[in-house]
């Protein structure tokens, strides 16, 4: 039966996962523009703990994606996802008791890294498990339609969360945002006790994590070099506007993501029907003129247009590269591989915070998206490359 039918139950329920990921992902999207705010406004640290205290939750999802896709091939993604849930919930909670202690700024930055530590490793698990899960209630031939509609619900949530984050902070204070956050994942919890499990594999032959990664490793690599510039507007957009006393300085993420999502919806089929290269190679070229308009803006239009086309070349990396991986690995082996895969995207949202930190201490936050560019346009040279190999390997 065709994936467009509306009586087509497996379509009702990704649809479903979808949409309780995007609801579940707004406790992350709400705190992006939030923590940078925190820390350097009302904790007064520099720009640098700023920075790490966004990108040390990506850290913890990186070291966790192993953990996270061994758990989904052996205990199932249901589990991996509620277990995922669970841990944005404690993290939401231990940053909030973080805003409560912002007259003692130390303690106050320890636990909201524990706070951060504990979210990025439900994001780990949440991502791992529900891409999987999806992909088990559809069928690897659908991989890129699923891989593009969880990644639509993740950046909705962050285009979304964004001001919604801001507003609720200038309302009810850091403590009250995260408090709101910590309530969001438990609806998530409560929604897929609705969704069948997957059928997981905990007797089938595993190879280890590391072999598993060397064979998706180049598509990694180019998701991993497209993932800077999402960073770069995720951590620094907000103070990069207030630093030139601009306006509009919540809506970076919400151009971003209004981008992105548009492209995940309108073109989202494109992996599935010519492949995930030469998408990724158009992609990548989009977003690396995305970054030069933010990087060379002169007023805060032409860097909002900018922040919207590297959400339109950010919108189909991950599912066209990600629908390679799955082609690549056996059915047990899927959710490692996609874990492996995944995390070369969160090593650039880790590294990128606390190192475009230092950065635009030194030479200004405009300086982080020219690093943006360059990333993007080295990826779009891989990608490429890697076409021409294949076009060479046919013929």
């Amino acid at each position: 039966m065709a994936f467009q039918s509306t009586s087509d139950p497996a379509r009702g329920r990704l649809l479903l996962l979808s949409a309780i990921l995007f609801i579940s992902y707004l406790c992350v999207g709400m705190s992006l523009p939030v923590v940078p705010i925190y820390v350097t406004s009302q904790l007064g640290l520099g720009n640098s703990w700023a920075g790490l205290a966004v990108g040390i939750a990506f850290l913890a999802t990186i070291l966790t994606r192993g953990y996270a896709g061994g758990l989904s091939d052996h205990r199932g993604q249901k589990s991996a996802v509620a277990r995922g849930l669970t841990f944005y919930v404690a993290g939401a909670l231990a940053s909030l008791g973080a805003g409560l202690l912002a007259q003692a700024p130390w303690t106050s930055y320890a636990l909201l890294i524990g706070g951060r530590l504990l979210i990025g490793l439900g994001e780990s698990l949440v991502a791992v498990g529900v891409i999987a899960w999806g992909i088990g209630l559809v069928g690897p031939a659908r991989s890129g339609k699923v891989l593009a509609l969880v990644g639509a619900a993740i950046y909705g949530a962050l285009a979304v969360g964004g001001p919604i984050g801001l507003a609720l902070l200038d309302r009810f204070g850091f403590a009250g945002a995260m408090a709101i956050g910590a309530v969001l994942p438990c609806l998530g919890l409560l929604a897929i006790w609705r969704l069948p499990a997957v059928t997981a594999h905990p007797g089938a032959n595993r190879p280890p994590f590391w072999s598993v990664v060397r064979r998706v490793w180049q598509h990694g690599f180019i998701v991993c070099l497209q993932g800077i510039g999402f960073a770069a507007i995720g951590a620094f957009f907000t103070l990069y506007f207030l630093d030139r006393g601009w306006n509009y300085a919540g809506m970076g993420l919400t151009a971003f993501g209004g981008g992105f999502v548009l492209v995940r919806l309108l073109f989202g089929h494109l992996p599935d029907r010519i492949g995930g290269l030469p998408v990724a190679a158009g992609s990548l070229a989009i977003e690396t003129v995305g970054q030069f308009l933010i990087w060379n803006a002169s007023d805060p239009g032409l860097a909002l247009v900018g922040a919207f086309l590297t959400g339109l070349g950010c919108s189909m990396i991950f599912p066209a590269m990600g629908r390679e991986v799955v082609r690549l690995v056996e059915p047990h082996l899927r959710g490692t591989a996609l874990g492996g895969f995944s995390a070369f995207q969160d090593l650039a949202y880790g590294l990128t915070g606390p190192l475009a930190g230092l950065l635009a201490d030194r030479a200004g936050y405009n300086s982080v998206f020219l690093i943006g560019m360059a990333s993007a346009a080295v990826g779009l040279l891989i990608a490429l490359s890697l076409l021409r190999t294949r076009a060479t390997a046919f013929n």
